[in-house]
C-alpha cells in the first residue's frame, strides 16, 4: 500500500470516527478507531503510522478552524463536495505515482515509488474474473488482488447506499460536472434530449455492461487459472494505461463522444455510457434506502402549495415532487433534493420501515465501505500485488507484443 493510499485511507477512517463520535455513536467511533490502530500495529507498516499521524493532525486543524465540518454539521451539499474533491485529489496523486512507477519500469530502473494498488479499481474485467475464480475455484489472484476487492466494494455500496458511489465518490462523475458547468458558461440553455430518445440512450450503458459480463461469464472456468498466471493479466494495468496514453483514431472518437455527452447534459457520461453506473443502477434496486416523500409533511399536499424545489435540484431530472418513492436507477443518492426541500421531514433517504439515513449517516456508511474493506484486505494480505518488479520490468519492455 503506497503512502498516498495510506494517507487517504487513514484520513477517511479518522473522519468517519469523528462523525460517529459527534453523532452519538461513541462505541462505533471506538471500534472503528481501534480497527485502524490494530491494523497499523498488526502490520507494522511504517507508512501507515506516518499517514495516521498526519491524518490526525489534519483532522485536528479542521476541528480548530472548521468544527462543523469535523462534526458533520455542515449542509449535505458541502459535505458531499468535500468528499468528492478529496477523493478526486487522491486519485490524481495515485495516477501521477502510477505514471512515475511505469516510467521507471520502462527505463529498466527498480522504482523507488511503489505502484499504488488502488489503481486496479480501473480493471473491472480483471476484478470480475478474479471474483469468478474465488467463487468457482477458490483461487485468490495475487497479481491484481485489489481489483477484486474494489469491485466488491463498489457493488456493496450499490446494495447498501444506492448509487452513492456515483454521486459522492466517483472522480469521473466530478469531472463531468465541471465539463457541464463549463459548457453552461457559454451555452446557457439546457440541451435535454426528448423522452423518446433519452430512454434508448440510457440503455447504452446496460449494453456495455452486458458485453463486459459476456466476456467474464463466457470464459470457461477451467481456463481461468491459466489466464490469471498469464503475462497479459500480470500487466493488465499497464496495458490499460497504454490504451489511454496512445489512443488510436477510434479511441479518440470515443473519448470525444464521452466528453460531448458530459458537457451536453448533466451526468451525461454516468447516464448514457458508464458500465459501472449500469451495474450500480441494477444493484441500487436492492438497496433498502431510497428517497421517500412524506405527503403528510410535503407542502404540496399539506399546504396545497405548488413546490417543486426537489425536482429542480435533482441532476438526473427525476420528478421527485410527483412520486412517493424514488426507485429510478438514475438516482445517485446525492441528496440534493433533500437539501433543497424547505420542509425537513418531507423528503428523506430512508427505508420502508422509517429508518432514516442523514447526510452524515450516508457519509459514514460510504466511507466505511470504501476504506474499511480495503484495510481488512491489506491486513489479510489480499491487496498488494505479488508480481515481482523484475517481471514487470521485463514485461513492460515487450508490452506491445503481449496479447490475451
Amino acid at each position: 500500500m503506497s503512502f498516498i493510499e495510506s494517507l487517504t485511507l487513514t484520513l477517511a477512517l479518522l473522519y468517519t470516527c469523528s462523525l460517529l463520535y459527534w453523532s452519538g455513536k461513541r462505541w462505533g467511533a471506538v471500534i472503528s478507531g481501534a480497527a485502524l490502530l490494530g491494523a497499523a500495529l498488526s502490520t507494522l507498516y511504517w507508512p501507515l503510522f506516518i499517514a495516521l499521524a498526519i491524518a490526525a493532525g489534519l483532522l485536528a486543524l479542521a476541528y480548530r478552524f472548521r468544527p462543523a465540518l469535523t462534526k458533520g454539521e455542515t449542509r449535505i451539499n458541502e459535505t458531499r463536495q468535500m468528499v468528492q474533491h478529496l477523493l478526486a485529489l487522491s486519485m490524481l496523486l495515485v495516477g501521477i505515482q502510477f505514471t512515475a512507477n511505469a516510467v521507471m519500469l520502462k527505463l529498466g530502473i527498480t522504482p523507488y515509488l511503489m505502484r499504488p494498488d488502488v489503481g486496479d479499481a480501473f480493471l473491472p474485467i480483471a476484478g470480475a474474473i478474479e471474483l469468478k475464480a474465488i467463487i468457482s475455484l477458490g483461487i485468490w489472484d495475487q497479481n491484481h488482488p485489489a481489483a477484486a476487492v474494489m469491485l466488491t466494494v463498489v457493488i456493496l455500496t450499490g446494495v447498501l447506499c444506492k448509487r452513492a458511489f456515483c454521486g459522492w465518490a466517483c472522480p469521473l462523475g466530478l469531472a463531468g460536472e465541471y465539463l457541464y458547468k463549463l459548457r453552461k458558461r457559454f451555452i446557457k440553455r439546457e440541451l435535454l434530449p426528448p423522452t423518446w430518445l433519452d430512454w434508448p440512450l440510457r440503455m447504452l450503458k446496460y449494453l456495455l455492461l452486458g458485453g463486459l459480463l459476456y466476456i467474464v461469464l463466457g470464459m470457461p472456468t477451467q481456463s481461468i487459472p491459466h489466464y490469471l498466471e498469464g503475462n497479459y493479466h500480470k500487466i493488465a494495468d499497464l496495458k490499460m494505461a497504454l490504451f489511454f496514453i496512445t489512443p488510436g483514431l477510434i479511441t479518440l472518437a470515443c473519448f470525444g463522444v464521452i466528453l460531448l455527452l458530459a458537457a451536453w447534459r448533466r451526468q451525461g457520461f454516468c447516464r448514457y455510457i458508464c458500465p459501472y453506473g449500469a451495474l450500480l443502477g441494477l444493484t441500487s434496486f436492492l438497496s433498502p434506502f431510497k428517497i421517500r416523500r412524506s405527503t403528510q409533511h410535503c407542502l404540496i399536499e399539506a399546504k396545497g402549495m405548488n413546490c417543486d424545489k426537489c425536482t429542480r435540484a435533482c441532476p438526473a431530472n427525476i420528478k421527485v415532487h410527483e412520486i412517493h418513492t424514488v426507485r429510478s436507477d438514475e438516482c445517485q443518492a446525492c441528496m440534493r433534493c433533500v437539501s433543497a426541500c424547505p420542509k425537513k421531514q418531507a423528503l428523506q433517504l430512508s427505508t420502508r420501515n422509517g429508518v432514516t439515513l442523514s447526510g452524515r449517516g450516508l457519509t459514514i456508511m460510504l466511507l466505511l465501505l470504501l476504506f474499511m474493506i480495503p484495510l481488512i484486505a491489506f491486513v489479510g494480505g489480499f491487496w498488494v500485488s505479488q508480481t515481482p518488479t523484475e517481471m514487470r520490468i521485463y514485461l513492460i519492455q515487450h508490452l506491445n507484443a503481449i496479447g490475451h
